[in-house]
């Protein structure tokens, strides 16, 4: 039987080495009473009753080809990185507390889902007003919605079995409400609908529920006849709704790793006119409905696909509140910062990569051949006296010590690098049909990591690039590097159920294939698909106008107060003038009342001289109402009339901004640079012009000081508009980024760090 191509369509839960040889068929009979009693409950950490012989493997298929030798020597470096794990984890005899993973019960997977997803406010105590969510689901793919769709069902049947007192919302009853939203929309823009079967045994059209989902601009749907390129990743269209368009024409399962970075497709994204968006690139506000977004993309993706897509979440237990090793990232973070402000990737990280590059990186082995075990564990405890101290002495450390330190940090950590939330998600991964699917769902998983652990993340995958670009010397490919980091990132943080010696196999193939396209493909999966950053302008846009309709709610309900007020102060002023006595009122004047008496010569004139008189008694002792100092009785009383008047009329009207008066031409942007010499210029938009050449514009002005500045030091930014802020890549052409956002502003500033 060839393992590798059983491996397919199986979900590989679980690595627990065993120091007992096994025959497959006796995990079922002698594991099964254990393996129920470890369905709830997970440990993140390896197993210490196994012994030190190394198993005996299962004969395999071979197929006597060279391609198929390199691949079972390949599997070999995976299977002696266990090995030395296991060992290191026996000399290290600490007893490091496991970190304990909770299996939801019926129906919280869906409802924590959905909290992440940012949708709590469709079920519980606060669903009796999902207002705040219309805006949300408007933006969302016709897949995206059967997606929250399906997850609401779930968690309003659970809380109905359960009873809950508070009020369960009919999911009919949400997504009508933005489908009724969508019907009163004054553009007339129109919309599409889906369905699905509360009752799923029973087909008929009458039970469906229709979630409405425009079908905008901003969302473009995939043409029918456009033919795609293999190697072309559309960041344009939903990676769901290509995967429902493409389904039946990509059929094939992900072929065999082979030995040379040949086996796995040179992908690319083609440049797109209104810039690439990186992580990092945007405001922290737009980033959360970043990750809202993405969860719920990768949840459709998986959906269409078949692929179970289960969320685990690590019971909080006590940690190390300081030290190297086992402490959590955020922990270690909040040292380092202390120490250098800024810092994003641990420094203990940082060092043991630079030592190990300063031992040259075409050493033979490298990452590969462990170092001395003793040395290791007495290394481990002299960093963790002296590393903060700065007197540990890097010198004494040799190449491959390191290495082994930088892996044992990797394991240590109480919970994984990918994440207790998305390590099965990551696993996973090799379950989906095609190598571009694969890709998709490893970009957004990446998105939704926490950001010290996609920091650290790309920091290492980073370094093993450059170990894979020395591989002629130090004999270390892709496949090699992929198999010796897979048990560190994967085997030593997944559950610890025994399991086969082919499921350990299967599972072993598995982790080292995502390893493999998380090293191969790590320059795209740090970017924003552009229809996710659409559907993030959408919704500030949806969010703008809903404030806008309750301010105008605000105001019209102030002056209507207003109003009322005034007809009750002059009903009772009215009630105490005498008869041939009117009431003059001068709100924005120092004598805001005065009673007069008619008299047959009275004129509208007298009543204003009287009002400007008590005006310049109040106004001269400081400062007079036109601005003018103490003593200045020269100006003529009609000067000051005037001068009255214009501060009644700034009073009524706020001064407007000089940028928002400036005349800007059609088709000219005013780009802003506050901290540069030339701090503002206009700009003619033309088809050809891109953001690097506005940066140029502007440096080749500087002088002095700023004259120092380079080219990736500075960046022009988007804010406003439909986007809270968006740094440009160099390539973004701004006339076509001005029509997708004409009310946003153009600032050149520092990148934030």
């Amino acid at each position: 039987m060839n393992w590798l191509s059983s491996s397919s369509g199986v979900v590989l839960t679980a690595y627990h080495p065993s120091g007992k040889d096994q025959v497959v068929g006796e995990s079922h009979g002698k594991g099964g009473e254990e393996a129920t009693s470890s369905r709830r409950y997970g440990q993140y950490t390896m197993n210490q009753e196994s012994s030190t012989k190394v198993k005996e493997r299962l004969p395999f298929d071979r197929s006597g080809s060279q391609d198929s030798l390199d691949e079972v020597l390949s599997m070999e470096d995976y299977w002696t990185e266990l090995e030395n794990i296991k060992k290191s984890h026996e000399n290290r005899q600490e007893g490091q507390e496991a970190v304990v993973v909770k299996e939801p019960d019926e129906g919280e997977l869906e409802e924590e889902w959905l909290k992440e997803a940012g949708l709590s406010n469709l079920f519980g105590e606060s669903a009796d007003d999902p207002q705040d969510s219309i805006a949300f689901l408007a933006t969302l793919t016709r897949t995206q919605a059967a997606a929250v769709q399906k997850r609401v069902e779930t968690v309003s049947q659970t809380l109905r079995k359960k009873n809950k007192q508070h009020h369960i919302p009919d999911v009919r009853d949400i997504f009508a409400q933005q489908r009724e939203a969508r019907e009163k929309s004054p553009d007339g823009s129109e919309s599409q609908s889906i369905g699905t079967n509360e009752n799923k045994s029973q087909g008929k059209e009458d039970q469906t529920s229709s979630v409405a989902v425009e079908n905008k601009e901003l969302i473009p749907r995939v043409p029918e006849d456009a033919p795609a390129s293999e190697t072309d990743i559309n960041l344009e269209v939903s990676f769901a709704e290509q995967a429902v368009n493409q389904k039946e024409l990509n059929k094939e399962r992900m072929p065999k790793i082979r030995g040379n970075d040949a086996s796995l497709p040179s992908f690319r994204l083609p440049k797109d006119k209104t810039g690439t968006t990186k992580i990092g690139d945007l405001a922290p506000q737009d980033m959360k409905k970043v990750c809202h977004l993405a969860l719920i993309e990768l949840t459709a993706l998986y959906d269409v696909l078949g692929v179970e897509l289960k969320q685990q979440k690590a019971v909080k237990i006590k940690t190390k509140d300081s030290g190297l090793f086992g402490v959590p990232l955020t922990i270690l973070l909040e040292q380092d910062q202390r120490k250098v402000p800024g810092t994003r990737i641990p420094l203990i990280f940082q060092n043991l990569i630079s030592r190990i590059e300063e031992g040259g990186l075409e050493t033979e082995g490298l990452l590969r051949i462990p170092g001395a075990a003793m040395r290791i564990k007495n290394l481990c405890q002299e960093l963790e006296m002296k590393f903060y101290e700065g007197t540990f002495n890097w010198e004494s450390v040799k190449q491959h010590d390191a290495a082994s330190l930088l892996k044992l940090f990797l394991r240590e950590l109480p919970q994984p690098l990918l994440s207790v939330e998305y390590l099965k998600a990551f696993q996973a991964v090799q379950n989906l049909p095609t190598k571009k699917e694969q890709l998709q769902a490893l970009n957004l998983l990446v998105i939704l990591l926490p950001d010290a652990n996609r920091d650290t993340l790309k920091a290492l995958l980073e370094f093993l690039q450059r170990i894979i670009d020395n591989k002629e010397k130090n004999k270390m490919t892709v496949v090699n590097v992929a198999m010796v980091m897979a048990p560190n990132l994967f085997m030593c943080h997944t559950m610890g159920l025994k399991s086969s010696e082919q499921r350990e196999f299967e599972m072993a193939a598995g982790t080292a294939s995502v390893m493999h396209l998380l090293i191969k493909y790590q320059k795209l999966l740090w970017t924003i698909p552009k229809f996710i950053v659409n559907q993030v302008r959408k919704q500030n846009t949806e969010n703008q106008k809903k404030e806008r309709r309750a301010m105008k709610k605000l105001l019209k309900k102030m002056a209507y107060d207003r109003e009322k007020h005034e007809k009750q102060e002059k009903a009772a002023n009215d009630a105490d003038v005498p008869q041939g006595v009117i009431r003059v009122q001068a709100p924005h004047l120092s004598k805001v009342s005065m009673a007069i008496q008619l008299t047959e010569e009275l004129k509208a004139s007298d009543v204003l001289a009287r009002f400007l008189s008590q005006e310049r008694a109040c106004s001269y002792p400081s400062q007079n109402v036109s601005g003018g100092l103490e003593g200045s009785s020269q100006e003529h009383p009609a000067s000051s009339e005037n001068s009255v008047a214009a501060h009644l009329f700034y009073l009524d009207f706020p001064s407007v901004n000089t940028h928002e008066m400036a005349d800007v031409p059609q088709g000219v942007i005013r780009v802003q640079a506050p901290h540069l010499s030339k701090v503002s210029m206009a700009i003619q938009l033309t088809e050809e012009l891109k953001a690097s050449d506005v940066l140029a514009r502007f440096l080749s002005q500087e002088s002095g000081v700023a004259q120092t500045l380079k080219k990736g030091e500075i960046f022009l930014y988007e804010i406003g508009g439909n986007i809270g802020e968006r740094c440009l890549d160099d390539d973004t052409y701004m006339k076509d980024l001005y029509q997708l956002n004409p009310n946003a502003e153009w600032v050149i500033k520092s990148k934030r760090r």
